[in-house]
C-alpha cells in the first residue's frame, strides 16, 4: 500500500505553517526559533500546542492555541495552498495501476479536509488516517504500528511518501519502505532524508511514469 503524507508532500503547505507561526507569535511580541520550528513541524496539533505554551510560557490554553492556529490557517487551505508539481499526475498513475493508497497526515483534520475537497483528492484514497486521531506523532514508532493494524496490512507491504526525515526514518524502522520528497522546509536536512530513504526525489514529477525505487 502506498501511504502519502499531505503537507509538504502532496501540497505545498509547509510555508503556510511558517506564516501561521510567525503571525501567532508576533501578536505576542515573540520570535520563531529553529528549535521551535523543528518541534512543532513534526508534531500533531495537541502536542505542538502544549509545547508552544510551555516553550514561550504563554497564558493561553492548548485548546485556545489550536483554535487560533486553525483560524489563521483555514482560509489559506481553502483558497491558497497549491498542489505540488506532479502530485495529481502521480495519484492518477497509481490509480490506473490499481495500487491501494492511503493518506496519512499530521495535519489538523478539518484543515486537511479543506485541501482534499478543494482538489477533489479524497477519491484517490482507500483510507484517510489522521495522526491526531491516533493520538501519536508520526515520528513515534507506535504510530506506524497502529496505522498498519488499522489498515490491515503488514509494514513490509507499505511505502511511505513523506518530506520529513524523522517520519521517513520512523517508517523505515517499522519495516516500511520510504520515498523522501524534497520540501524547502527541510532543506537543511536533505542529506539526512536521503540517508533514511530507499529513494529521494526533488519533485514528485520524477515518479510519474517510473518505478519509485528506480532512480
Amino acid at each position: 500500500m502506498y501511504l502519502f503524507d499531505l503537507d509538504g508532500t502532496l501540497t505545498d503547505s509547509n510555508g503556510l505553517w511558517a506564516q501561521v507561526d510567525l503571525e501567532f507569535l508576533s501578536r505576542r511580541g515573540l520570535r520563531v526559533t529553529r528549535e521551535y520550528e523543528d518541534v512543532v513541524g513534526r508534531s500533531i496539533f495537541p502536542v505542538a500546542a502544549r509545547f508552544t505554551r510551555d516553550y514561550y510560557r504563554l497564558p493561553d490554553s492548548p485548546e485556545a492555541i489550536m483554535a487560533e492556529w486553525e483560524a489563521l490557517a483555514a482560509r489559506r487551505y481553502r483558497e491558497q495552498v497549491p498542489l505540488k508539481p506532479g502530485a495529481l499526475a502521480l495519484l492518477e498513475q497509481c490509480r490506473r495501476e490499481g495500487r491501494d493508497m492511503a493518506l496519512f497526515t499530521a495535519c489538523r483534520p478539518a484543515l486537511a479536509r479543506l485541501a482534499l475537497e478543494r482538489f477533489q483528492l479524497a477519491g484517490y484514497f482507500r483510507h484517510i488516517v489522521y495522526a491526531e486521531e491516533l493520538g501519536l506523532d508520526k515520528h513515534d514508532p507506535r504510530c506506524f504500528t497502529q496505522l498498519c493494524q488499522l489498515l490491515g496490512v503488514p509494514p513490509q507491504a507499505c511505502v511511505l511518501f513523506d518530506d520529513s526525515p524523522a517520519n521517513c526514518a520512523t517508517a523505515r524502522a517499522a519495516g516500511m519502505a520510504a520515498v523522501g520528497v524534497y520540501d524547502p522546509f527541510y532543506a537543511h536536512r536533505q542529506e539526512e532524508l536521503q540517508r533514511v530513504c530507499s529513494r529521494y526525489v526533488r519533485s514528485l514529477e520524477e515518479l510519474v511514469c517510473s518505478d519509485p525505487f528506480q532512480s
